[in-house]
């Protein structure tokens, strides 16, 4: 029961829930307008998604890797630009986890795991997942379940969801958390949630075809899935706490006849984010059986991410040289692919080699300039040649750009930490602790700063300011978290 309602009220997106067959069309969408409004504003989601979001940052396995987040991303955003009804802005995520999932929440936050992006078999599958998710979010799933139940308030909601949240990431933790929050209204929030798949699997279908992938992709992963589950001793964990019903499955299939199939070729980013995760991120079996079946496609895209892989296999081993020979002849023939300019500057530094780096990150910032990815390698790049000031000056437009982006703010505490600015140094790190919530720690550190300052007016009038910015912050999300 515990682990069925952690993942229907997070809505993941292969939640296989029992459906009778009813074709797309025939699905009615609530009036955006009006549903849920009553119970909560745009606003107060966006403001719990925030807050969610630094949950868990502090207690999960986020990857914080720049090109798997740029891509993972970018494959978002062209999912949410042929969505409809969309009132928040969306991030994607990335968690480390051997546990097939996905899962959204307020605030157009969604959270992909790395063995479902392993286990998808091309790119329109990964974006039916995607698509689904999204579909949670702009149909304010979460939103409508509290409105269902106008006993429960928002915040003892944004309890239960917290608990939730924490038990996905830390099951332990979460689960210790939840047991006060969870009372009799779990089995109606259960009952209401089985409600909203049809919902999403219809919107998130219309989204992925509108986007120009492949509409049959939604059912030929769920197959997948129940293949595995039929033919092994032990199905995939998802499949062991919610079922696949023939039902859904033939759902999805009648409303995917409605649209005529495509044959579309995964990106080569596709293959490229697949190879980093499992090499760098997973383990060495799934490296060996990715590049075995890689192998095995022996298109186009899979041969130059065979190479790639292997590449990463020799910079993993620190054999750089070797990494640096394989991968030189890709970069020539692409020298803007931000998946080949990031492991050569890795190699490069590990090499230490930085100027070859930087001047080759500054040239691939002149033809991309919005890319984060390349914003971070470069930073990156100048703390580790010394060059502190340089790596500030790009930090401090990053990270006012991506204020929540750990990444640019941990560079952003070597690089101060390199000029002995102890002051910036301590409000840099407090940045960093209060996007993992920990905004009692950040207030301590900025207030430490201030002694650091050295008299410096404008500095420590920075700091005052920031220091009443999180107490307020940490006021207003104290409710979410009461139980």
């Amino acid at each position: 029961m515990l682990k069925k309602a952690i993942a229907l009220i997070v809505s993941t997106s292969l939640l296989l829930q029992n459906a009778s067959i009813v074709y797309a069309d025939n699905i009615k969408l609530p009036d955006m307008g009006t549903a849920a409004a009553a119970t909560l504003s745009i606003g107060q989601e966006k403001e719990m998604g925030d807050y969610y979001m630094r949950l868990l940052r502090g207690s999960a396995p986020i990857i914080n890797d720049p090109v798997l987040n740029q891509y993972i991303n970018d494959l978002g955003k062209k999912l949410v630009s042929k969505s409809e009804s969309v009132q928040t802005p969306f991030h994607f995520y990335v968690m480390r986890s051997n546990v097939l999932n996905a899962f959204a929440f307020f605030g157009g936050n969604v959270v992909v795991h790395s063995r479902l992006i392993l286990d998808t078999d091309n790119e329109s599958q990964l974006a039916s997942v995607m698509a689904h998710e999204i579909g949670h979010v702009t149909q304010r799933h979460l939103a409508r379940a509290m409105e269902a139940q106008n006993s429960n308030s928002p915040y003892v909601w944004g309890a239960t969801l917290g608990s939730l949240l924490l038990t996905l990431a830390n099951p332990e933790a979460g689960m210790a958390a939840m047991t006060t929050t969870m009372a009799s209204s779990t089995q109606s929030m259960i009952s209401f949630t089985q409600s909203n798949e049809q919902e999403a699997d219809r919107v998130g279908l219309r989204t992925l075809t509108k986007a120009g992938f492949d509409p049959y992709a939604s059912s030929e992963f769920l197959q997948k899935l129940a293949d595995q589950s039929r033919f092994s001793s032990k199905p995939p964990e998802i499949l062991m706490t919610h079922p696949l019903p023939n039902s859904r499955l033939s759902d999805i299939r009648n409303r995917s006849l409605q649209y005529s199939k495509k044959n579309v070729t995964p990106s080569l980013n596709y293959y490229l984010a697949k190879a980093r995760i499992a090499i760098l991120m997973s383990n060495k079996t799934n490296a060996r059986l990715l590049i075995e079946g890689y192998r095995k496609l022996n298109n186009e895209q899979s041969k130059i991410a065979v190479i790639y892989a292997n590449a990463l296999v020799d910079y993993n081993n620190n054999n750089y040289p070797k990494a640096k020979q394989q991968l030189q002849p890709l970069l020539d023939n692409d020298p803007n692919n931000i998946w080949y300019i990031d492991l050569m500057t890795d190699i490069d530094l590990a090499l230490n080699n930085s100027s070859a780096a930087i001047s080759r990150l500054q040239s691939a910032l002149k033809k991309s300039p919005n890319s984060s990815a390349l914003q971070l390698n470069l930073a990156n790049a100048y703390v580790k040649a010394r060059n502190y000031q340089q790596a500030v000056s790009l930090l401090h437009r990053y990270t006012f750009d991506h204020n929540d982006d750990t990444n640019g703010w941990d560079l952003l505490i070597t690089a101060y930490g390199g000029l002995k600015s102890r002051a910036q140094e301590m409000s840099a790190r407090a940045e960093s602790i209060a996007l993992e919530g920990n905004f009692t720690d950040a207030i301590r550190l900025l207030t430490n700063a201030k002694t650091q300052a050295k008299g410096n007016q404008t500095l420590i009038a920075k700091i005052d300011a920031r220091i009443s910015q999180l107490k307020q912050l940490q006021k207003r999300y104290a409710v979410y978290s009461r139980r």
